[in-house]
């Protein structure tokens, strides 16, 4: 097995980061290595589910901590790059140390106990899976629907499940007579501990397979690529997640489906920006506009509308468009779309200009500047010029 990179590397964090931290650097590293934005490079596919099983791991702080303290070897009992730091070996007479504080602590140290470790054929849930979709400003206001493929674990269709090969039989385990677990003593400082395990030569099932299936090698699940198609409400946030229950990996022993996370990712827009379900944009003006007043197009979600500024509008002047926001989600009301006005000064003028615009100018009074002329008053009586 190809030995795993550190899962901190992975997402290019610190070993002590806060959750928020752990957040915010799978969503930059998932942005950048989505393979839909490098399909001529298959690498990325590999490399954006590496980035998911890291988020997966140290997003959950019970994985987490038995990550810190045992490594993959803590999250994944295949893993065999030595991530235990030798915890499964003979510690010196102490056999199984996962056993052994199991037995004296109530197996609280992520070692699987309970009744996982006493029936081995209990049905499991199988585990959630989290991908990540990139969609475009509008497709989140408006919704949409997103094709994806997902890896995930399924029933072998050649075994259905059972392990077996069609033509083969199982046979009751000689080591447990079936019960699936069996009794150990072992000598610690604490004293002789007995302990009942997972039978180690059938794996806790109580029975053995005497031909496994040769698709699935007698695990009775592979993992898979599945197509996935995917209802993306409209009103849908950058960083919110959909959970499609039952879409992720298939439970053992007939337990149900994990659970499908999508953490959705929208592109920024040129023009409007988001906040809640509230769009805001600026419209730019001409100086001529802005005195005289116009009728002046402002785009929408749902395309241009019509608007009519007043005589003297000012930079910075807000008017709002009732309903013209996003749709929140799941319901039928929407927000509303608030648009700020600047006024373009122009440049680069002729003389003629120029000339004609002093010659403007000097037709004014104060009267026709109420902010200057408020603000020279207020000057005067502070200074009491």
């Amino acid at each position: 097995m190809a030995e795993k990179r550190d899962y901190y590397e992975v997402l290019g964090i610190q070993k002590g980061a806060t959750e928020d931290e752990i957040k915010k650097a799978f969503r930059k590293k998932a942005r950048e290595n989505h393979p839909d934005l490098h399909p001529d490079d298959p690498s990325y596919v590999e490399k954006f589910q590496e980035i998911n099983e890291a988020h997966e791991v140290l997003s959950d702080p019970e994985k987490r901590q038995r990550y810190d303290q045992f490594g993959h070897a803590g999250v994944d009992p295949s893993y065999s790059g030595g991530g235990m730091g030798g915890f499964g070996g003979d510690m010196g007479g102490f056999g199984d140390i996962g056993d052994l504080f199991e037995n004296i602590f109530g197996g609280g140290f992520g070692f699987g106990g309970g009744s996982t470790r006493s029936n081995a054929n209990a049905p499991r849930r199988g585990s959630d899976i989290q991908e990540s979709v990139l969609i475009n400003f509008m497709e989140a206001c408006t919704g949409v629907k997103k094709e994806m493929k997902i890896n995930r674990m399924s029933v072998c269709d050649s075994c259905k499940g059972s392990g077996a090969d069609g033509a083969s039989n199982s046979e009751t385990c000689p080591d447990c007579q079936g019960r699936g677990s069996v009794k150990t003593t072992q000598r610690t400082p604490f004293g002789v501990i007995s302990n009942t395990k997972a039978c180690p030569k059938c794996g806790g099932k109580g029975k053995i397979i005497k031909n496994p299936c040769q698709k699935c090698h007698g695990a009775g699940r592979m993992r898979v690529q599945k197509n996935v198609s995917v209802d993306i409400p409209a009103g849908i946030d950058d960083r919110q997640t959909l959970r499609l229950s039952g879409q992720g990996d298939c439970g053992a022993n007939g337990g149900p489906s994990g659970d499908l996370l999508i953490n959705i990712s929208v592109k920024s827009h040129p023009i409007f920006r988001r906040e809640g379900f509230d769009i805001h944009c600026d419209i730019p003006v001409t100086y001529t506009e802005a005195v005289l007043g116009a009728e002046i197009t402002v785009p929408t979600i749902d395309g241009d509308v019509k608007y009519s500024i007043s005589e003297g509008t000012q930079t910075g002047t807000v008017f709002r468009l009732k309903g013209k926001g996003v749709q929140k989600l799941h319901r039928t009301e929407r927000g509303n779309q608030y648009v700020k006005i600047y006024v373009e000064v122009p440049k680069n003028l002729t003389k003629k200009q120029k000339d004609l615009l002093r010659e403007f100018e000097a037709s004014l009074s104060d009267k026709n500047y109420s902010k200057r002329q408020s603000f020279f008053e207020k000057l005067k009586q502070k200074f009491d010029l």
